[in-house]
């Protein structure tokens, strides 16, 4: 990971809100980075923080799927979502999807506005990281 990360930025209805309060609070911190966003997670924030986004699909329109595919691609390097372990989602297997993806390319999760606030406290989201990523050539040259 270089020093200037690539975050994406999602939350449930339910913690929207929450989300926002914290990027209000970690605005010129996150100004430092290139954002994505799930579609009205990512409107949101850019027009109360005024944070430059880019935007994707709404979660329940495949914006999750949208993260993760971009995580398999190394184009994202932190994932900071904002989930309700509350409330049912109508695309509960895309968040699942997209979970599993973090743990397997090894990207860290902020899940709520604790993890978030360590994760951004640390000196390493401005520092150059070399994070290990498994080798998934047994996968790949595995009979068929």
């Amino acid at each position: 990971m270089k020093a200037k990360k690539t975050i994406a930025l999602v939350a449930h209805d339910n913690e929207k809100e929450a989300l926002l309060s914290w990027a209000l609070e970690n605005k010129e911190k996150l100004r430092k980075h290139s954002l994505y966003a799930t579609g009205t997670t990512g409107k949101l924030l850019q027009d109360k923080c005024d944070l430059k986004i880019r935007k994707l699909q709404s979660g329940p329109l495949g914006g999750d799927l949208q993260i993760g595919a971009l995580i398999t691609e190394g184009k994202i390097d932190l994932l900071v979502f904002f989930w309700d372990p509350l409330e049912s989602q109508p695309h509960d297997p895309d968040v699942k999807a997209l979970l599993r993806i973090c743990a397997v390319w090894n990207i860290p999760i902020a899940c709520n506005r604790s993890s978030a606030d360590f994760m951004f406290s640390s000196p390493l989201i401005n520092l150059s990281y070399d994070h290990e990523i498994k080798s998934f050539d047994h996968h790949h040259n595995r009979p068929v």
